[in-house]
């Protein structure tokens, strides 16, 4: 059996597609997401056209739910990964695989940590999940599953195939989590606009607002001898230049990154209308620390931690310039 731990966004819609293909699986989360599921069931959706539902889903709201799980998928939010791994350790069997599906770069290693008795995965989701209510979970953008290669994973590789989310390995998963929290120095900026994201990156200046925030986080990673993986067909170190181009070159140069579904928002986006605190802190504010940690500063990522950190307690929306002049 699979459990998934901290049943939102992401992970209703990886647990559902595993649950509409014949693996069966249960959701841990909040009271909340259980009353909707148990009214509504899940309906999952994709850019691709694919349209999944699961009636009956089996839903439960402690840590208790996942004890019998010899698979148990982390999605919290970073911020409560502590307090899962503290939860998990008191119920989960020993050899249970539990792999973090969650941003940033070191819930790995605190789940690690705490879960001495089970295999502990890193593992990244590329792509991003709309919550659009009513147990209606939709994937806007493309990626297959990433995660750190481990024999462990070996059983459940066709369950996740079959679901249509294949898991990417890798030998090395640290240049996988960088490259993908390049992309989502972009979270904030999108939260800001309050646009959609493929709205938000049509214009040139949000563009620029990103290309800053990626260029120092790339000299930062230089610096540490961290050389991100390749996502994208142009290399990270070039993605910056592509960002700043005229609106007319970049859609002809670099579609795909525009050729994403018309409902795509970042979590962050979702975060902020629902008045609960964004992870700020694991994506630009883990840019921070490395700067700290290398005697450096980052005041690009440092000034956009700062201004969603006030946008938590006061919502405005940010035009393309003010924004770009706010960070400049």
């Amino acid at each position: 059996m699979i459990a998934v731990y901290g049943a939102g966004g992401i992970g209703c819609y990886v647990g559902g597609r595993l649950a509409a293909t014949g693996t069966p699986v249960t959701f841990v989360g909040r009271p909340r997401m259980a009353a909707a599921l148990a009214e509504h069931g899940l309906h999952l959706t994709d850019y691709l056209g694919a349209d999944l539902r699961v009636a009956d889903v089996p839903f439960e709201t402690t840590p208790a739910g996942a004890a019998d799980a010899d698979l148990v998928l982390v999605t919290v939010k970073s911020a409560a990964t502590e307090g899962a791994a503290a939860e998990l350790a008191g119920v989960l069997k020993p050899g249970a695989v539990v792999v973090s599906f969650q941003n940033g770069v070191r819930n790995g290693e605190m789940l690690r940590s705490r879960l001495t008795e089970q295999a502990v995965v890193t593992g990244m989701v590329p792509f991003n999940v709309l919550n659009r209510g009513a147990g209606v979970f939709h994937q806007g953008t493309e990626g297959a599953l990433d995660v750190q290669r481990d024999a462990a994973l070996t059983p459940y590789l066709e369950a996740f195939e079959r679901a249509g989310l294949p898991l990417a390995q890798h030998d090395d998963i640290l240049p996988v989590q960088w490259a993908k929290l390049l992309l989502n120095l972009n979270n904030p900026i999108n939260a800001l606009s309050n646009l959609p994201l493929r709205d938000e990156l049509s214009q040139r200046a949000y563009r620029r607002c990103l290309a800053a925030a990626q260029a120092e986080t790339l000299a930062l990673l230089d610096a540490a001898g961290i050389r991100p993986a390749q996502l994208l067909a142009v290399p990270m170190h070039r993605f910056p230049a592509v960002l700043r181009l005229p609106d007319f070159l970049f859609r002809r140069l670099a579609s795909k990154v525009l050729a994403v579904d018309p409902l795509a928002r970042t979590s962050m986006w979702e975060d902020l209308e629902a008045g609960r605190t964004t992870e700020i802190d694991y994506l630009n504010g883990e840019v921070v620390r490395l700067a700290e940690s290398l005697g450096r500063t980052a005041p690009v990522n440092a000034r956009l931690v700062e201004l969603i950190r006030a946008a938590e307690t006061d919502r405005r929306s940010w035009s393309g310039p003010d924004l770009l002049r706010e960070l400049s």
